[in-house]
């Protein structure tokens, strides 16, 4: 028998919830639009992926930064979270803004004969910007290493289906874990792609992303269900 879990939910608003599923879809995003780049595809109208990347992008940055300034999640004893789940958002987040405020604003500028190399132009400006990228890949290494550590992420008995493994902390300890060494192996390596044009390095941020994108998608549109659950168990 569980002892009864309250919480107090006016001292920890969440939303993750939103968060994942965003971040889900924006990692698909940017491997589909840069396999379509790296396949040489017509994109000279662009206005759709700089509207679904601003989209996401502003959801990630808001409920990133509110996160990150503000710490609503330690009210209740879980600080860390707003570190795990606000920072990379609002990174994220960011640079989906600038993405699509590119896309949007400059794609398209070619050599004067309105011919554009695509894959050129994209190493050329995201070049400068991926150092940040790198810097926020070994942050995810480190969120993982502390997930592992400190088996972070482990449902409480009182959230549905994920509860389940309340017994098991290191499960969904790993799985979490898993997703972030995912997106910072291909953080990681995004320099080197850009400077590559593309090759093998290209597939594997492609597979490491378009892995934890699904992943990420599909774990946050289940929480909708099991933290309204876990809402309703324990107020």
């Amino acid at each position: 028998m569980q002892p009864e879990l309250k919480i107090d939910w006016t001292k920890m608003p969440t939303y993750n919830t939103i968060m994942a599923v965003a971040a889900g879809v924006g990692l698909l995003l940017v491997v589909s639009f840069g396999r379509r780049v790296l396949r040489g595809d017509s994109l000279e109208h662009v206005d759709g992926w700089a509207l679904a990347f601003a989209v996401v992008g502003a959801i990630l940055t808001v409920t990133g930064l509110h996160m990150t300034l503000t710490w609503p999640l330690a009210g209740q004893g879980f600080p860390f979270d707003n570190i795990i789940f606000g920072e990379p958002s609002l990174a994220f987040g960011v640079l989906l803004l600038a993405a699509a405020f590119y896309l949007w604003k400059r794609w398209g500028h070619g050599n004067g004969n309105g011919f554009t190399d695509h894959r050129k132009a994209v190493a050329r400006v995201a070049g400068p910007v991926s150092l940040f990228v790198l810097g926020m890949g070994l942050a995810c290494f480190g969120i993982a290493a502390a997930g592992w550590t400190y088996t972070l992420f482990a449902a409480p008995p009182q959230e549905p289906i994920s509860g389940a493994f309340a017994d098991l902390p290191l499960l969904e300890a790993s799985f979490i874990s898993g997703l972030y060494v995912l997106v910072g192996i291909g953080a990681v390596l995004f320099p080197f792609a850009l400077r590559a044009r593309g090759g093998p390095l290209a597939n594997v941020i492609g597979g490491c992303w378009g892995l934890a994108g699904v992943a990420f998608l599909l774990f946050g549109a289940l929480n909708y269900f099991t933290h309204i659950g876990l809402i309703v168990n324990t107020m």
